[in-house]
């Protein structure tokens, strides 16, 4: 990929078409920035920019000095990807490579994930794997290239990071033993020279560095008869101690136990998050061999679902935790301070986020945003008091009024008032609208404030859009969660249902021009609500949906999470009666599905499912596949056609 093709293409994803009269092109555009990051010393910057279709490149750029971005590095996407990108030294970066493939010879398994590490000099140059790579002679496919788990901030260019050993066909039969597993090698990223830290063991997840270069934790995947449990078990060593010792088991599916995050080494101590009273928390418990444990921030109304951190060694300086909007409480007192300095200086972006720092933390990267801004980055000199704007996040969208996204609450059927957002046209007197419900995906998730680029979108087009954080969302504690969004999908349902009803008694919307509109488990909810209640919506638009339950407990037959895929969907009646698919003679409104090839979150025969269900149920609908495209569609011409055809479609099912 030449240089000249790379810039060309960044100009097309800068450009796009005018905001004023394209409006699907400009909201469908993937975000300027996907991911930045500051050099060590705090003098440049690193950032992945989109390309065309899934591409992305790597740019660095020296603020006063450089006239233009340098391009270090891009991935055109097919299939390779670009993720993140960080600095290891002043001139010298470690990115992420993944993709999705459909090997012939894993047929049954379905869309298969990969991943390596490689790293690349600032200006382009001395490109090396760090991934240990698939060896011919080993038995089984390498897919994981494994992590930086520490970068060594006092060695230049050093790196200390997992890498996936699988044995040799050969070797490991003649010496009568097995080198598979994760292995932790310090690797110096400009020779490849290595040396091993941790030998090749299985079932280990992950490890937990101090940010020193030590490994404190480990975690281990607990399996029963060759399935996961859904149980990590994790363990610690002490100071200056090689022996492994038992910390805590975590159930991820339930989510209790004690989960561990990031050492604090001054401390001598791990945070982490456990329940209390049903919601989660932060917590930190020493490693000196005493494991007392003690609470350091907890809510009575939502979970604390985050830890902040900063800087090369991911010090911990905070917690985050979302009620109506996105709050944080810092650990550090000056950091504390500086965020109530940057919240009075950009009073019209509430949401400020330290995105990252110099080693000295002297220079900040910082974010800023709200529901009507995507956000902007700038560069903090905390010892000048001078902050520079470096770049919006979505320059397509200046020029665009954005509309106010409010919190709001409603009477769900038995009383419980349901927590959500509306977004009205921007200028709307918000009387008579047509309107969307958008039930947000997961189900193991919720919606919060900020820019939503979907929900604008539709805005922007005159509709009022309601995003409820029905029953079976995360974020409220377990007593909210239920029993999950499809075991409890006649709770969640209905919420969602409720919140129609509410904005047509409000007046809000136009009871003959009202759809659901979702993406993945959203998808699944605007399905089965047209099930449900057929009278309701006079439109479905189902982006990436779970149609099919029993369909989706057989597409994991293959996975080691076969079990606990099967669990939590459930069994009985209410399966196939919680099935859209099976249930689309039920459904009078038109219907519309989107759906990636390579979606491996919801595989696209759960859409091709349906489309054959609504077209023997003699239901009007509309199928648009997006061929080599993943779950999210993370591609800005599809996207840009996804939003202006189901614009289109719901107008015309409206009969607007």
């Amino acid at each position: 990929m030449t240089v000249r093709w790379i810039a060309a293409a960044l100009a097309l994803a800068a450009t796009g078409a005018s905001a004023q009269t394209d409006l699907a092109t400009a909201f469908g555009a993937r975000e300027q920035i996907e991911q930045i990051s500051l050099s060590p010393d705090g003098s440049r910057l690193a950032y992945v920019v989109p390309t065309a279709g899934q591409g992305s490149a790597l740019l660095t750029f020296a603020p006063g000095v450089d006239k233009e971005p340098k391009v270090a590095f891009a991935m055109n996407g097919e299939p390779d990807r670009l993720s993140d990108c960080n600095w290891i030294a002043n001139d010298r970066l470690v990115c992420g490579i993944w993709g999705l493939a459909q090997p012939a010879e894993l047929a049954n398994a379905g869309i298969i994930p990969y991943s390596r590490v490689v790293a690349i000099d600032a200006n382009g140059g001395n490109p090396r794997m760090l991934s240990a790579m698939h060896n011919s002679n080993s038995r089984g496919y390498n897919l994981r290239g494994g992590e930086v788990i520490d970068w060594l901030p006092e060695e230049d260019g050093n790196v200390l990071m997992t890498r996936n050993q699988l044995p040799d066909s050969r070797l490991g039969t003649r010496l009568g033993k097995s080198e598979e597993g994760m292995t932790v090698d310090k690797v110096d990223t400009r020779t490849l020279s290595s040396s091993r830290v941790e030998s090749a063991q299985q079932d280990v997840s992950t490890y937990i560095s101090d940010g020193h270069g030590t490994l404190r934790i480990k975690a281990i995947q607990q399996n029963e008869g060759g399935r996961d449990s859904g149980v990590i078990r994790y363990y610690y060593r002490q100071a200056g101690s090689k022996k492994w010792e038992p910390l805590s088991d975590y159930n991820y599916v339930t989510e209790d136990g004690f989960e561990p995050d990031s050492v604090d080494y001054e401390r001598n101590a791990v945070y982490g998050f456990r329940k209390k009273n049903g919601l989660k928390a932060v917590y930190r418990i020493a490693l000196d061999g005493s494991l007392k444990e003690e609470l350091v921030y907890s809510r009575l109304d939502v979970d604390v679902d985050k830890l902040i951190h900063i800087g090369r060694r991911n010090r911990v300086i905070g917690a985050s935790y979302a009620t109506d909007i996105r709050q944080a409480v810092y650990f550090d007192a000056d950091l504390a301070k500086l965020r109530d300095s940057l919240a009075k200086a950009l009073p019209g972006q509430p949401m400020v986020r330290i995105v990252d720092s110099s080693m000295d933390e002297k220079k900040l990267l910082i974010w800023a945003g709200s529901d009507k801004d995507p956000g902007v980055y700038y560069i903090l000199d905390r010892t000048t008091k001078q902050m520079a704007t470096f770049q919006p996040n979505r320059p397509q969208l200046e020029g665009v009024q954005l509309a106010e996204m409010k919190p709001v609450s409603y009477p769900a059927a038995d009383g419980t008032m349901i927590p959500g957002y509306l977004t009205l046209p921007a200028g709307s007197a918000g009387k008579n609208l047509p309107a969307i419900v958008m039930p947000h995906g997961g189900p193991g998730a919720r919606d919060t404030w900020g820019f939503d680029w979907l929900a604008q979108y539709y805005a922007a087009r005159g509709f009022a859009v309601l995003q409820p954080n029905f029953r079976g969302s995360t974020g409220y504690g377990d007593d909210w969660y239920l029993q999950n969004g499809f075991k409890s999908w006649p709770t969640a349902v209905s919420d969602i249902g409720d919140g129609a009803r509410w904005m047509i008694k409000q007046g809000i919307a136009d009871p003959s021009k009202l759809a659901a509109v979702g993406w993945s488990y959203g998808g699944y909810a605007a399905l089965q609500s047209a099930v449900v209640d057929p009278a309701l919506f006079k439109a479905i638009v189902a982006i990436a949906p779970v149609t099919d339950l029993p369909l989706l407990k057989e597409q994991s037959r293959w996975w080691s999470d076969y079990r606990l895929v099967s669990d939590f969907i459930g069994s009985g009646p209410q399966v196939l009666q919680g099935s859209p698919a099976r249930n689309a003679a039920q459904i009078k409104a038109p219907v519309m599905l989107f759906h990636g090839t390579m979606d491996r979150n919801v595989n696209v025969e759960q859409t091709r499912v349906m489309d054959r269900a609504l077209a023997a149920a003699g239901v009007p609908h509309k199928t648009v596949i997006f061929e080599n495209r993943d779950h999210q569609i993370e591609d800005g011409a599809m996207r840009a056609r996804m939003l202006r055809d189901s614009d289109a479609f719901l107008r015309q099912s409206m009969g607007m």
